[in-house]
């Protein structure tokens, strides 16, 4: 059997399982799934929106095909009764694992020693594990999306507030950014260094306190290959993730999430050329849904990780329904991560 045999046994038995599971399963697909998966799911988007689709479904099997944190997220929202799946539990996020529970407890420690406790709030992108959510949840934090992030920074400023924005350092340093925080007023932490490499004066004046993580994907992206698309395709509009460095968000002129990449494409005129710096099985599918204008990526970045979903996979856990590749959160975590995610809902 070739291999494009082999994807159409599989995409057949996948659909006859759906078939049989009924309204009972919901298959959700992360933009950056590979075509094939993204074909066979009942619904496509980013990791937040998705979860909250499978909050509010009759669904009682959750299936998402993502990395771990989304599957998580899902099982933090998910309504008493429903069950939630992930086809490779080994499809992690590195820069998820960035911001490890016990480094940012020890980062809580050593804030609280410079700063005084209770003058700074945690701001966690929602790619980071349940256990930092949770964490956030408990201090009083909020999570935050990278279409939201503006604003749930701009809320805990609003407090008066110090904000320990992580896992990401480039979506941070862009947030700062965009609300007009004086660069003079952000500082790196490192978390393998003690107080994340700063001196106790540098974090006392700080307002903006960035972790060292980041996205593999889009740090990938340069100011210089902006430049060269630019030269390559006359009048060609830019845009890219947040996640990208801020040379190449400045560079690109535009930026947003997933979503306003989808509006951004589609409202682009017919005959158009939009360059779109982020993962490319995301690229690609944006080009072939709009072949009356050219969507180009600006290189060439995959997600291993997403990639590690196959159909294979796909189907036995539906075949291995309702015990294969359960995702559980215990119910303190759970309830403390629902926090951080129902404070980001109730600001936005």
């Amino acid at each position: 059997m070739n291999e494009h045999a082999g994807h159409e046994e599989l995409a057949r038995r996948v659909r006859e399982a759906k078939v049989r599971l009924g309204g009972n399963c919901l298959i959700l697909t992360h933009h950056y799934q590979r075509p094939e998966i993204v074909a066979l799911g009942d619904a496509r988007g980013d990791s937040l929106g998705l979860s909250r689709l499978a909050a509010s479904s009759g669904a009682r099997h959750i299936v998402f095909c993502g990395v771990r944190f989304m599957a998580e997220s899902a099982a933090v929202l998910a309504r008493g009764g429903q069950t939630v799946h992930h086809p490779d539990p080994f499809s992690g996020c590195p820069m998820s694992d960035m911001a490890d529970v016990e480094d940012v407890e020890r980062a809580a420690s050593e804030l609280d020693d410079a700063c005084g406790a209770g003058a700074w709030l945690p701001v966690t992108y929602v790619n980071s594990s349940a256990e930092v959510k949770a964490l956030t949840g408990r201090m009083g934090g909020a999570c935050c999306t990278s279409s939201n992030a503006e604003k749930i920074v701009r809320w805990a400023l609003g407090g008066g507030k110090k904000v320990l924005f992580l896992p990401d350092e480039n979506l941070g340093a862009n947030t700062g950014a965009r609300l007009g925080v004086d660069p003079r007023e952000i500082v790196r932490w490192d978390y393998s260094l003690p107080s994340g490499g700063n001196d106790p004066d540098a974090l006392r004046s700080a307002r903006v306190i960035l972790w060292k993580g980041y996205c593999h994907v889009h740090t990938l992206f340069t100011a210089a290959q902006v430049d060269d698309v630019r030269a390559r395709f006359t009048g060609a509009r830019v845009i890219v993730h947040p996640e990208c460095s801020p040379e190449v968000v400045t560079r690109a002129g535009e930026s947003g999430s997933t979503e306003f990449m989808v509006r951004y494409v589609e409202s682009a005129p017919p005959g158009s050329t939009v360059v779109v710096g982020t993962e490319l099985n995301f690229v690609r599918r944006l080009a072939a849904e709009h072949p009356d204008r050219r969507v180009v990526e600006l290189a060439r970045s995959m997600c291993p990780n997403m990639f590690k979903i196959t159909l294979a996979k796909l189907l036995a856990t539906l075949e291995g329904l309702p015990d294969a590749n359960l995702v559980t959160v215990p119910e303190d975590v759970r309830r403390d991560a629902r926090d951080a995610l129902d404070r980001m809902l109730a600001l936005s």
